[in-house]
């Protein structure tokens, strides 16, 4: 396609998947009390794990300004939307890959489809479930017997929750990308196989730059993960290369 036409084509896919979102947001909007309580449960897990041995903690959620309840209830739902609405802004990036690639390399939309979904969704739950625990480190820094007061902004502390939750998502679709890679034919599995140790090096980097609380927990829950990911990327591709090479030997010898 030329140029104008595949602006054409990245807007469309563009307005599809802020439609999906938007939609789904509007719907979270009005389940808005039970979705904070699932937002604010990896703090107060936090909070009640701390005040086991830091009885003397005093830790409260504030509102700063007019607008700050409404702009947390705004953020809440579209948390939702995007999640929620994954498997169409997915397919949507596929979409518009797919117009570059031959008729024999389309059929893996439906694989690539079925499999990052999945794996969004597990990295948003791994992301979720280890929050409380990177949490609970930063905020024992507080010095003890202080009688100080922690104040955690509502929407600050949302904000960091969005980010690790997109983060762990997003960084467990590299599987998906390396195997599309090496299924259309950009990426060897030898290449895979010979950037191993950087590459594992490379996620830890990653994984200490990426996770916005700062806490060593939590950079080892994203990068074990994704260096674990990547090694079954490799191990795929390999295979499909080695399958490749002997169903070409055959074609050769007939």
């Amino acid at each position: 396609m030329a140029l104008v036409d595949h602006l054409r084509e990245f807007r469309y896919r563009l307005i599809v998947s802020a439609a999906a979102i938007l939609l789904v947001t509007i719907v979270a909007w009005f389940f808005y009390n039970p979705l904070l309580g699932i937002v604010l449960r990896p703090l107060n897990l936090a909070i009640d794990q701390l005040r086991v041995s830091r009885p003397d903690m005093q830790i409260n959620v504030t509102y700063e300004g007019v607008s700050s309840s409404f702009l947390m209830q705004l953020k809440v739902s579209m948390v939702a939307g995007i999640i929620i609405s994954c498997p169409v802004w997915l397919y949507q990036v596929w979409a518009f890959i797919v117009p570059g690639l031959l008729d024999k390399e389309k059929r893996f939309a439906l694989l690539f489809l079925a499999s990052s979904v999945p794996l969004f969704l597990a990295g948003i739950w791994v992301g979720y479930m280890v929050m409380p625990k990177g949490y609970q480190v930063m905020l024992a820094f507080v010095p003890q017997n202080s009688n100080a007061l922690s104040l955690l902004e509502a929407n600050t502390f949302l904000g960091n929750e969005i980010k690790l939750l997109l983060v762990f998502g997003l960084s467990f679709l590299l599987p998906v990308l390396l195997v599309m890679l090496n299924l259309v034919g950009v990426l060897k599995g030898e290449q895979l196989r010979r950037a191993r140790i950087p590459a594992i090096f490379g996620c830890f980097v990653f994984g200490a730059v990426a996770t916005p609380s700062t806490d060593p927990f939590s950079m080892t829950a994203m990068a074990i993960p994704m260096a674990l990911l990547y090694l079954v990327a490799e191990f795929i591709s390999v295979r499909h290369d080695r399958r490749k090479a002997a169903h070409a030997d055959l074609v050769s010898i007939d």
